[in-house]
């Protein structure tokens, strides 16, 4: 088996869900995803990507993508259940982001993630070169990390989380919460969205595991130096300006604006479906300006993209059912023939699609109750090359740590939530630009190849200073 420098691991391998006929595989792109995250590295760099095809059975057999080896992994329907949809989505997922949604504990979904875990962490050291680096990525694997320094302490091993990590109060009610805390801790450097989370982390550590934490940065752990610290994710934001320069996507945007009757203001929210997003909060918001004759539905317009996420979990079919039942209720209540209130559309949209939506909308809406970081309000700041238009943004997402200059906002607080999204609709242009500006200069500085490079240059120096210690 041929061997890499850089091995990356994650639940799902970035392709398609089929192979083209000719045997071409293509990046998988959704909105904020990992996948099209990474994109703009990996397809420059030799490395082998390790993870799930996407669809429960064995392995496929998939070609390699420029320089990037794929090294598939299969899933059984049981492993999915427990693994994904339990121990990963119904656990953990809703225990890192605040308990939205109750977690739930089930003791055979820990042996499935368990054993999953170890045949990732396998797949991943026999792929990597000696002395290589393994980057793992995110909450599916976080067992991955000492399980690979188990299997080869001669490499540099990496973790991103790509989720919020959760304060002690909330990590301490998991049943498994040495292994997981002892499984992210086998990482040479666990990096985060934001600074807190590095500092909740630490915590734990000395309370769980009687580690001891020098600075602010550094946990000391039998023996061994784990360096912890923010790298705040981004995107490739010179694909998304020159996508926005292109002259069918003006184009394509000026139809949309046709399309949607050429209203004064076009509000426009681009979500996974999923209860983090805070699509109900949002929507009650906009139905009381609608209702109270603060906006009127014939000089604006909402367009609500929803892509179709983990269907087969009983509370995300749950969350489709009232979202489309409240779209339904305020269309029928406030829209006229030809008018709706709210464009609402459960479908996937390509890279220039979606560069076209940022371009039609005046006022960006990026509400999650809470989020890790949230791509998509970037790629709307990388889309304005004109500097126009408002991005209104939850405190409660890590983008928020950056985008100060967007209209931040608590989504919980819908009277808030309502009175700052009139403030985005009816701020001074003048004002609009001088945020956008801002925010457009932050993110050219601070863009995906900058997060990489932090992340891996900073993994290099942390394994000499493991190493060092260990002498």
């Amino acid at each position: 088996m041929r061997q890499s420098s850089l091995v990356v691991v994650s639940n799902r391998l970035p392709i398609d869900d089929s192979v083209a006929p000719d045997g071409a595989c293509e990046w998988r792109r959704s909105p904020g995803g990992l996948a099209g995250a990474l994109h703009a590295i990996l397809d420059r760099t030799p490395a082998t990507w390790v993870g799930w095809g996407g669809k429960v059975g064995d392995a496929p057999a998939l070609p390699d993508i420029g320089s990037l080896r794929m090294r598939p992994m299969g899933l059984t329907s049981e492993e999915h259940r427990g693994y994904y949809e339990g121990f990963a989505n119904s656990t953990l997922w809703p225990l890192y982001h605040d308990a939205v949604l109750p977690p739930v504990f089930d003791r055979g979904w820990w042996e499935t993630y368990k054993a999953v875990n170890q045949r990732f962490a396998h797949a991943a050291a026999e792929a990597v070169e000696p002395g290589g680096t393994v980057w793992v990525q995110d909450y599916h694997l976080q067992l991955v990390p000492q399980m690979i320094r188990e299997l080869r302490p001669d490499v540099l091993i990496g973790f991103f989380l790509h989720v919020p990590f959760p304060p002690p109060e909330l990590f301490m009610q998991l049943p498994r919460r040495l292994d997981l805390l002892r499984g992210m801790l086998g990482a040479d450097l666990v990096g985060f969205q934001r600074p807190q989370a590095a500092h909740n982390i630490a915590q734990l550590a000395v309370k769980l595991l009687g580690a001891r934490v020098t600075g602010d940065d550094q946990i000391t752990l039998d023996g061994r130096a784990i360096r912890t610290g923010a790298f705040p994710m981004s995107i490739d934001v010179a694909e998304m300006q020159a996508l926005a320069a292109r002259r069918d996507v003006r184009e394509r945007a000026a139809q949309l604006r046709s399309d949607l009757g050429r209203p004064r203001r076009v509000l426009l929210s681009v979500d996974r479906l999923d209860y983090i997003k805070g699509i109900e909060h949002r929507l009650t918001a906009y139905s009381e300006l609608l209702r109270d004759g603060r906006v009127k539905v014939r000089d604006t317009v909402m367009v609500q993209v929803a892509v179709p996420s983990r269907e087969r979990v009983d509370s995300y079919r749950a969350l489709r059912h009232r979202i489309e039942g409240e779209v339904g209720r305020i269309n029928g209540e406030h829209g006229r023939v030809g008018e709706p209130a709210i464009h609402y559309l459960i479908q996937p949209f390509d890279r220039a699609e979606l560069a076209a939506l940022y371009q039609t909308a005046d006022v960006m809406v990026v509400t999650p109750l809470r989020d890790g970081m949230n791509l998509v309000a970037k790629e709307y700041v990388a889309a304005r090359a004109d500097a126009s238009g408002a991005l209104v943004l939850s405190e409660f997402a890590g983008a928020a740590d950056e985008l100060e200059d967007a209209f931040l906002v608590n989504p919980h607080d819908v009277d808030g939530l309502k009175e700052t999204l009139l403030r985005a609709m009816e701020a001074d242009p003048a004002d609009l630009e001088r945020r956008m500006t801002a925010m457009r200069t932050h993110l050219v500085g601070h863009d995906i190849v900058a997060w990489a490079r932090a992340y891996l240059t900073t993994l290099d120096r942390t394994g000499r200073v493991a190493a060092g210690l260990r002498k």
